[in-house]
């Protein structure tokens, strides 16, 4: 009799023990979705008030020799209510994740949901109304701020608007810098495998970028984010060997683009081999290009998140302080690094100072618990 009871003691002690260590391993894993969103935004944040400094000495004038190291809550510009405030880059995010969260309730593939959901945006940087809104962050008044929106997702998404496909060439940023909510979305639970999660984050941002540079550097990155997120202790190595892996997954998606591919893969190899090569990183990085484009946007993210792998105060600082486009660059870096790092290792005066913080905070929980699939 004892031993049955002994018995039956231990299996409810390891019941116990398995059931609280999965309930850790999901706590862990949101924190790094909240950490992978709200890095991002940080990072769009800390670049904003520079985004169009045409050098870095002009930045370094302004705030002082190590540039930009704090999100300005000062700047009239760039400010609100005591916030540092984000770009359009952080809103496009979220409404690419109100996409996947609204692709059941509308009856359609994530893709349609994503490309409404951008729409919705639209209407928010427009003022033309959207027929039927059904994402809630319609109704955070930030979100209806203008924060100079791109160029090409304005007017691709107004073409959509009338009608019309867009017809473009460009390979601008604005494709990659939105699509981290697809990665975050897919790895839990599995909700889609890796290369579904690819191909679907190219085509969010190929709905207004139709340069393959404007949506394959968008693929890699959320293969990059995925892999990150699922491996319980990541390093600056494995992140470099995801890089390789996503090339070769890339090429499985999209394989009548191999010169496209090689192209971007030349670039990124170039900028990790800049990490330890001993210049500065204002050098660096303005020798791997402006970051305006998405090919080099992803590039300069990637040398930022190798070289300050377990740093991720000091690789958002670099990622932003450079005459290009910086809200971007900051953004893609926190987006891959934040689901390292996880939201409870980002400095508190970031998360303090960063505007719509318990939003981006509800969005990140909603993919986490989200059981439509």
């Amino acid at each position: 009799m004892r031993q049955n009871y002994e018995i039956k003691r231990e299996i409810f002690i390891l019941l116990t023990l398995t059931t609280m260590q999965k309930a850790m391993e999901a706590k862990k894993l949101q924190d790094r979705v909240r950490g992978s969103l709200m890095a991002g935004a940080i990072g769009d944040a800390l670049g904003y008030p520079v985004e169009f400094y045409s050098s870095i000495n002009g930045i370094r004038r302004k705030y002082g020799d190590a540039g930009i190291t704090r999100l300005d809550i000062h700047d009239s510009s760039c400010s609100s209510g005591g916030k540092a405030v984000v770009s359009d880059d952080t809103q496009m995010t979220l409404f690419t994740a109100m996409g996947l969260l609204n692709a059941k309730q509308l009856g359609v593939e994530p893709k349609y949901a994503v490309c409404r959901a951008y729409l919705e945006w639209h209407s928010t940087q427009s003022g033309r109304p959207v027929k039927s809104p059904v994402s809630w962050i319609m109704d955070v008044k930030e979100l209806h701020a203008n924060r100079a929106p791109g160029i090409t997702c304005m007017s691709s998404l107004q073409t959509i608007l009338d009608g019309g496909e867009p017809v473009n060439n460009s390979k601008g940023c604005g494709g990659v810098m939105r699509v981290a909510p697809v990665a975050l979305f897919a790895a839990v639970n599995n909700r889609m495998d890796i290369e579904t999660a690819d191909r679907l984050a190219g085509d969010a941002a190929e709905i207004t970028h139709l340069h393959p540079l404007g949506y394959i550097p968008a693929a890699l990155m959320s293969h990059v984010i995925y892999r990150l997120l699922l491996d319980e202790t990541p390093t600056a190595a494995d992140l470099k060997a995801y890089v390789d892996e996503g090339f070769e997954t890339m090429r499985r998606i999209y394989p009548d683009l191999h010169f496209y591919i090689d192209e971007l893969k030349r670039l990124v190899k170039s900028a990790l081999l800049k990490v330890n090569n001993g210049s500065d990183d204002v050098t660096n990085i303005e020798s791997i290009g402006g970051g305006w484009v998405g090919d080099e946007a992803l590039a300069i993210a990637l040398y930022c998140a190798v070289k300050y792998f377990d740093n991720i105060e000091h690789a958002l600082i670099a990622s932003v302080n450079h005459a290009g486009d910086s809200d971007s660059t900051g953004a893609v870096t926190g987006n891959i690094l934040g689901a390292v790092a996880g939201y409870d290792a980002i400095p508190q005066h970031f998360k303090d100072d960063v505007e719509m913080h318990d939003v981006i905070l509800k969005v990140a929980d909603q993919l986490f618990d989200y059981e439509g699939i």
